[in-house]
């Protein structure tokens, strides 16, 4: 059907593009691109069979992506790389006319300031060419947009309550790691919390708000109120809302890390001076800490991710509704050598290329993933490894 660019070679990237190699007759010529090709090399010579081309490029640098995608010459370009880069690889996309779809919503390199806004502004722009850009096909951000989507289409009229709920319950061995670029994750979950209810925006300290959440198949584990971004677009899309948390669950050891590194100056995302170089001391700590790509092996237990929603049935009756996927961190890296938190992201992202380059969710503009029809997406998602599950009328203990 056609060719796809993806650039970043993380463990995201390496879960996609083994999707997508496993899909010929959807991606008929696949390319990885990154900063540092070896990476890109050795997600080709896992897959094997002259399958990948590779090519090192430099996200940052809007020429240097011109150049790479006029010269590949693809249908979608789906960025896998770091936030910061999202508008950059947006503006050659606009530049060589070339659809976009991406997991993650831009986030400036100096401050900790999640919004959509920025690539919202893209809208008109990708519209007057033509050209589609999806954003957030992740999980979360990503399917939970889709379950969402999905529940108001078929089980509600309105939705009123809305609370997403993360709980990542397993075992990497490690005193303390985190399971995608520590960069983003440690800034991630450090920011102030928020949350919508009655029309605005109500702020909370860090984990200031927290309470045991019961996780099919996991059981209760203590879940902390933190903003994250999907909350802003689901917001805007599904009116009738009258509240959306999201909640994700930590362990005390790993919470004690957070303080320290946070008490050390070691979050700090401002340039420090250190024998006369300047540094980062959130990219130093990145430097150090275990690489989020190599916990696979040893990790152990299950990933838990829905939404639990609260509102009104096509009848007009007050229903409640749970819908989740739980994903083997054992499993998903006897597949694809990655841990269930890649795992979780990688086939989304296939996934929602899939349902471009299918054109069943095609049309110009830049959009979120809510914004397209649910249903062909959780259909291929659970064909591609991440299967679904609901129930209805039960006691959501939020």
């Amino acid at each position: 059907m056609g060719k796809v660019l993806v650039v970043g070679a993380g463990g995201v990237a390496t879960v996609a593009v083994i999707k997508m190699a496993a899909m010929p007759e959807v991606f008929t010529e696949i390319m990885v691109a990154s900063r540092t090709k070896s990476k890109c090399d050795a997600i080709a010579e896992r897959i094997g069979g002259n399958r990948i081309q590779t090519a090192r490029v430099d996200a940052d640098n809007v020429n240097e992506m011109i150049s790479l995608i006029s010269s590949f010459r693809p249908d979608l370009v789906v960025n896998l790389a770091l936030p910061y880069q999202d508008l950059h690889i947006m503006e050659a996309c606009l530049k060589t006319g070339v659809a976009y779809l991406d997991t993650a919503n831009y986030e400036p390199p100096e401050e900790a300031r999640y919004e959509y806004s920025w690539q919202w502004a893209y809208h008109e722009r990708f519209r007057e060419a033509s050209l589609t850009a999806i954003l957030g096909c992740g999980f979360d951000p990503g399917v939970t947009g889709v379950f969402t989507a999905h529940a108001a289409k078929h089980h509600f009229s309105e939705i009123h309550y809305l609370d997403i709920v993360d709980c990542n319950a397993g075992d990497h061995g490690k005193p303390f790691a985190t399971n995608f670029n520590p960069e983003i994750n440690i800034r991630e979950v450090t920011q102030k919390g928020k949350y919508w209810e009655n029309g605005k925006w109500i702020y909370t300290e860090p984990h200031e708000i927290h309470k045991p959440l019961t996780y099919p198949g996991i059981g209760p584990r203590e879940s902390y109120l933190i903003y994250h971004e999907e909350l802003e677009s689901l917001v805007k899309n599904f009116p009738t809302i009258r509240r959306a948390r999201f909640w994700m669950t930590f362990g005390q050891e790993y919470l004690t890390h957070l303080r320290v590194i946070q008490n050390i100056g070691m979050a700090r995302i401002d340039p420090v001076m250190y024998n006369g170089v300047e540094i980062i001391p959130i990219q130093f700590l990145k430097a150090v800490l275990p690489n989020p790509g190599e916990l696979g092996e040893n990790y152990k237990g299950w990933t838990s991710i829905g939404c639990r929603i609260r509102g009104l049935d096509k009848q007009g009756k007050e229903r409640t509704y749970y819908i989740w996927n739980n994903c083997s961190h054992e499993e998903a890296y006897r597949e694809t050598g990655t841990q269930a938190v890649s795992y979780t992201t990688g086939v989304p992202a296939a996934t929602g290329a899939m349902m471009y380059m299918k054109e069943l969710w095609k049309k110009p503009g830049v959009w979120n993933v809510e914004q397209f029809d649910p249903d062909p997406f959780l259909e291929e998602l659970a064909l591609l490894g991440l299967p679904w599950h609901e129930k209805f009328d039960i006691d959501l203990e939020l």
